[in-house]
């Protein structure tokens, strides 16, 4: 018996901010760790896992983005 989610049934990782890509994230990690999974469903499970991974990569580099845009907005530092 899977106890796997149906996956097409959650939200595309896309639309998710990052601390819910990053929980869900969390979560497929400690299933998949934890073992016992069918085959097919720890393939999906991996694969939701790696698409979750880059939504979160994604955030963090808009974030990165946007402090480096606003670094450079406050000019040079100033040395004293």
């Amino acid at each position: 018996m899977s106890s796997s989610p149906d996956l097409d049934k959650l939200p595309d990782p896309a639309t998710l901010g990052y601390e819910a890509a990053r929980d869900e994230l969390v979560a497929v990690v400690q299933r998949l760790e934890a073992g016992g999974e069918p085959l097919e469903d720890s393939l999906a499970l991996w694969e939701r896992g790696e698409a979750l991974a880059q939504r979160c990569q994604e955030w963090l580099d808009g974030a990165r983005e946007r402090l480096a845009t606003a670094h450079a907005a406050q000019g040079p530092a100033e040395t004293t």
